[in-house]
Formats: C-alpha cells, structure tokens, sequence
C-alpha cells in the first residue's frame, strides 16, 4: 500500500466533487450570506477551492508560523476553477516530493514563537488537507440548499437528483 498515491488518488477524486460543486455557484450570489458571522458564499467557495494546496505550502515548512487566512471574494466562477486547478496541482506535488517518510515527521504550528499544535505531518496533512476540504464543502452545500440552488450529489445522488 503506498499513502502517497492512494492520497493524490483521492484527491483528485474529491476534486470532481469539489469542482462539481463550484460550478453550481452563481456569480450573482458571491455575496450572500447565511448569518453575520458566516462567510458570503464567494468566500467560502474561494477558501474551499484553495484549502489542500495553500496548507500543502503550510505544511511544507517543519515549523509554519500561524497564518492569516484572507477571505477574499472571487470576481467569477472561473476564478474559483482556476483557483481548485491550481490547489490540487500544488498539493500532489507537494505529496509527491515529501513521500511517506517526510510525511512521518514532526509539524508545529506556532504563533509569536509559541507552540500551538505539534503533530506528525501525515496527520495534519490528512486533517488539513483532505477533511478540511469536505467540511468546507459540506457547508457549501447547506449555503446551496438555503439559496433553493440544486445541490449535486458528492456520494450518491443528492436529493435534487433523483
């Protein structure tokens, strides 16, 4: 069993949904959010997009400082696509050159110099990378059902598709 390949494998696979899933997004609506404190939807969708391969670059340092993450609105959806390309591409190179020995060492996180979080790599890259993705769209899905936009289905069909 090899993690490398059997992670970018499934990268890409979830990149299907992922991207499924962005297409479904109006431009018209990048703005609208569900609570005050909620992302607008174009927020969200960007962050979703770009998750694996920006804590890819993250994650490629044995010490990252804690980053400010901006929640920038994209201009169009082909934005978003560009920006889901470019993550995907980044992440399995980075997958690709750390292999699995890399992947076993140790990660901190700090912020000011102060240990936050320390942890293998490959557990991080797996919480961050990978389910850091579904959540964000698990929740794009929620803002999709809200605006009564068909959501696609990620693991089967959905209930809009029957």
């Amino acid at each position: 069993m090899n993690v490398i390949e059997d992670w970018i494998g499934e990268l890409k696979r979830e990149a299907v949904s992922t991207r499924t899933l962005l297409e479904r997004i109006p431009e018209d609506k990048f703005s609208w959010r569900p609570h005050p404190k909620s992302m607008s939807l174009g927020q969200l969708a960007l962050h979703t997009a770009g998750v694996a391969g920006g804590l890819a670059l993250l994650l490629d340092e044995a010490v990252s400082e804690l980053p400010v993450v901006p929640l920038l609105e994209p201009a169009t959806r082909q934005e978003l696509l560009e920006s889901l390309e470019w993550s995907v591409s980044l992440a399995e190179s980075k997958l690709r050159e750390w292999g699995e020995d890399y992947l076993r060492n140790t990660w901190k996180l700090v912020n000011k110099g102060e240990t936050i979080l320390e942890a293998p790599r490959i557990d991080m890259a797996r919480a961050l990378m990978f389910n850091h993705v579904y959540h964000h769209r698990g929740q794009l899905t929620v803002y999709l059902r809200l605006l009564d936009i068909p959501v696609p289905g990620t693991y089967g069909p959905s209930a809009d598709e029957n």
